[in-house]
């Protein structure tokens, strides 16, 4: 089956590559997540702005490598990029780790499409024995065919080289005439990680960081200090301050009674 034979990609911004039903479909109600609703992110945000802006106007652009801390973000900016820019012809296709057999096939049906693609791989990490990345790596620099200028891979991990690191292939590493010689294992890894040119990393939340993304989501509320006090005792219990850990806080206490409560 054709993965664009359903799609009227003119009317539809984004779809999700489906394996029983080997073919595409579209996202019927997409994040509403906005680029201005991220914070502690700017650098990030900048950057893969800037490498998408170029992207979109044909000039020269890299597949992107999102790492680092979960709920720190990454999911939320591929997010917020494509409300950002799917009225200037970005298009997304979300593509699950076990599909990416798959990927070579969804990228000949869209090569010659008139809409520039991302290709979105979220928590992306591969385990020893996993053979699928060898599909992604094609798509990411091609073969003996080019990739196409119209495609780039997005992907978001918590594993910078996106493959397991032991210690053991650390040890096989050998000093040849004072030049340290990476074993062939962790050439293994760092080769995948090394096809994404942006790599942009993420880390937990600073307390104010905390503090600002939980401002954002209480714009109206009064009591700061109570509503401060609250969301650092909820981070505590949780044991990590970042973006998803606000989000939760907000979901908790975003109800008129337990706003109260805080006061």
């Amino acid at each position: 089956m054709s993965a664009t034979a359903p799609f009227d990609w003119q009317s539809t911004p984004a779809a999700v590559w489906r394996r029983h039903r080997s073919g595409l479909r579209a996202i019927r109600r997409l994040d509403p997540v906005q680029w201005q609703d991220l914070k502690g992110i700017d650098r990030q945000q900048q950057a893969l702005a800037r490498n998408t802006e170029r992207f979109l106007a044909g000039e020269p652009s890299n597949n992107a490598l999102l790492w680092g801390s979960r709920g720190t973000g990454k999911s939320s900016l591929i997010k917020a990029l494509l409300n950002r820019y799917k009225e200037r012809g970005l298009r997304m296709i979300e593509v699950d780790k076990d599909d990416l057999v798959n990927l070579p096939e969804i990228v000949d049906d869209i090569c010659d499409l008139p809409f520039r693609f991302v290709i979105f791989c979220d928590d992306l990490s591969f385990d020893v024995g996993e053979s699928s990345y060898k599909a992604l790596k094609s798509v990411l620099e091609g073969s003996l065919e080019l990739p196409p200028e119209n495609v780039r891979v997005y992907a978001t991990s918590n594993r910078r080289h996106l493959m397991p690191e032991f210690m053991s292939d650390n040890l096989k590493s050998e000093m040849r005439d004072g030049e340290l010689h990476p074993a062939e294992a962790i050439e293994e890894q760092v080769s995948l990680a090394d096809r994404f040119g942006l790599q942009l990393s993420f880390y937990a939340f600073s307390q104010d960081v905390f503090l600002q993304a939980v401002d954002a989501l209480f714009p109206q509320f009064d009591d700061r200090e109570g509503l401060h006090r609250e969301a650092i005792r909820f981070a505590t219990a949780k044991g990590v301050r970042n973006g998803r850990t606000a989000q939760q806080f907000y979901r908790q206490f975003a109800g008129e009674r337990e706003l109260g409560k805080l006061k």
